[in-house]
């Protein structure tokens, strides 16, 4: 049976409502307070880890000590949440913008995104709060490189199509972070696990209206656009690299500040290079690598195209991803 373009629009529509629909039934289910139910009077124990030790790489570096290891943990754990609400901040601006094509349009996708935006917006508060929290505790040193508006103002410069397929790779990595690794360690600060799980029960609907969004775009794309949104989305991760880059490069300083005693040129030299895996790792690779993601955008793009974003890809990192 041959399906008309107005019967089939009218299906995937309606199949967008009701992913729509779940998304904000989990919404309400799962909301949470950052005082009531994420911190609760507690604070963060550095007697233990923040980060495991999979997404720090720190068992590369066996000349550090258990405490020295511990301590990076730390830093890393400092960063990784600063840069998450980096990220946030065009990730609210962008949902709040696809939300005003709907105010007028389909009420139940506004209210998802609204909702998403709603909860952005707690994200941002909530990462300001631990930075806060962190830095009460740790001595000074440490800088937040990056500024969230200008990384904004560049993202959003770009395509939607490339912002959503950026937004989806960082949500669907949030998710694979969580319970792939900071779930299932036990040496980590409660609080700090606490957070990202608190995190995570939100980030798995803002994955799915991603998608939603994203695939939205793309069917409204000619191919000559998709080709420049491609561009466009790998001058996004290009912006993240640098981001991270700049972070990692700090964050190394700071660290073997930090530990009070030398190490030799090659002991630094090994220090940087692994930090700065680790936060392509964190922010970049696990993302563009996971399943999902990887199942959309292949889905959407050609294969050279594909080549194209893995060529790149593979440039950033050195051939070593």
């Amino acid at each position: 049976m041959v399906v008309s373009p107005a019967a089939e629009k009218l299906f995937q529509e309606n199949s967008d409502r009701a992913r729509y629909a779940r998304c904000i039934k989990a919404s309400k289910r799962v909301r949470w307070d950052i005082d009531a139910d994420v911190f609760r009077g507690r604070t963060f124990d550095f007697r233990r880890k923040f980060l495991p030790d999979g997404l720090t790489k720190v068992d590369e570096l066996e000349f550090l000590t258990v405490e020295e290891k511990r301590a990076m943990s730390h830093v890393q754990g400092r960063s990784y949440a600063c840069l998450f609400g980096l990220v946030e901040r065009f990730i609210s601006a962008k949902t709040l913008e696809l939300a005003s094509k709907q105010v007028l349009g389909d009420q139940v996708a506004l209210e998802g995104l609204v909702r998403f935006s709603d909860e952005e917006l707690k994200h941002q508060e909530l990462f300001r709060r631990i930075e806060t929290a962190i830095a009460a505790r740790m001595p000074g040193g440490y800088a937040s490189i990056a500024d969230a508006n200008e990384v904004a103002r560049t993202v959003l410069n770009k395509s939607t199509w490339a912002v959503l397929a950026l937004t989806c790779h960082i949500e669907l990595f949030t998710q694979a972070h969580y319970r792939e690794s900071l779930e299932r360690d036990d040496e980590l600060s409660d609080l700090y696990r606490d957070i990202f799980r608190f995190h995570w029960l939100e980030e798995c609907q803002h994955a799915v209206m991603d998608e939603i969004e994203w695939s939205r775009e793309d069917r409204n794309l000619t191919s000559a656009e998709r080709d420049i949104a491609v561009d466009d989305f790998i001058s996004l991760l290009r912006t993240l690299d640098e981001v991270v880059s700049a972070q990692s490069s700090a964050d190394a300083g700071y660290f073997m500040r930090l530990c009070e005693r030398s190490f030799s040129p090659a002991e630094q030299q090994q220090i940087r290079n692994t930090m700065l895996r680790a936060y392509r790792w964190q922010y970049i690779v696990s993302g563009v690598q996971h399943p999902q993601f990887t199942k959309m955008l292949s889905s959407m793009v050609t294969r050279q195209q594909l080549q194209r974003v893995q060529a790149s890809l593979a440039l950033m990192m050195g051939g070593r991803v």
